[in-house]
């Protein structure tokens, strides 16, 4: 048994008789004791063990109160409750041609010629072609799962959409430079927050033509009511 468990079992035998404890142990257990509890102040370290003994969490204390959604949050709450697992949204197809990844490189200064050098990419590169920065595919999630257009947004109540950020995210198949892709955006969680909503959608970004997707994200939204 561990020391903690066994201090917890036998805390209150060993306060109640320390005296007689003491007297069943050996002359040199018995030294080894007494050293010890002067060096922990005796009567201060039988406390710890009493109070060792008590509950983590006071039965009789405050309880957190629940949360109250807005009546807006509340009524999409409860309409996204029973979509959990289904797919929510599906976006437009978006190209991404090379102009656009010579720009994505050009900001970020990844500029591999994997990504922007389409002659020698021909040539060398085992998919002969340049294909798209990952992290290109993930910026453009916002406008995939049109969160950024004001004209066609996802959840229209709500007063604003924060990203929280991703879960997880993978890159299963090269986005080659002319391919076109969209998000499929799949609800994993919804749970109620003290200024609104946050929903975990994993998101799908396929490629047309292609069985396999660019990207598997797990993204994490905030929506403020």
């Amino acid at each position: 048994m561990k020391v903690a468990n066994l201090l917890k079992h036998h805390g209150e035998s060993i306060s109640k008789h320390h005296s007689e404890l003491v007297q069943k142990m050996s002359p040199m257990l018995r030294g080894y004791w007494g050293e010890f509890l002067n060096k922990t102040h005796g009567r201060n370290f039988l406390a710890w063990v009493r109070d060792f003994q008590q509950p983590a969490n006071n039965e009789d204390g405050p309880i957190q109160e629940p949360i109250v959604l807005k009546p807006a949050a509340q009524e999409l709450y409860d309409e996204l409750s029973e979509k959990v697992g289904e797919v929510i949204h599906v976006g437009d197809w978006t190209s991404i041609d090379q102009e656009r990844i010579n720009q994505f490189g050009h900001v970020t200064e990844d500029m591999q010629w994997i990504h922007t050098d389409p002659s020698r990419a021909e040539s060398e590169s085992p998919f002969k072609t340049t294909i798209a920065h990952g992290f290109l595919t993930l910026a453009l999630l916002p406008k995939l799962t049109d969160s950024v257009d004001p004209e066609n947004p996802l959840f229209p109540t709500a007063k604003m959409v924060v990203n929280i950020g991703l879960n997880q995210v993978r890159f299963p198949y090269p986005l080659k430079s002319g391919s076109r892709v969209r998000a499929k955006s799949t609800l994993s969680k919804i749970t109620p927050i003290r200024k609104g909503l946050e929903i975990e959608r994993e998101i799908r970004v396929e490629i047309e033509g292609i069985r396999r997707p660019a990207c598997i994200a797990v993204s994490v939204i905030q929506l403020r009511f």
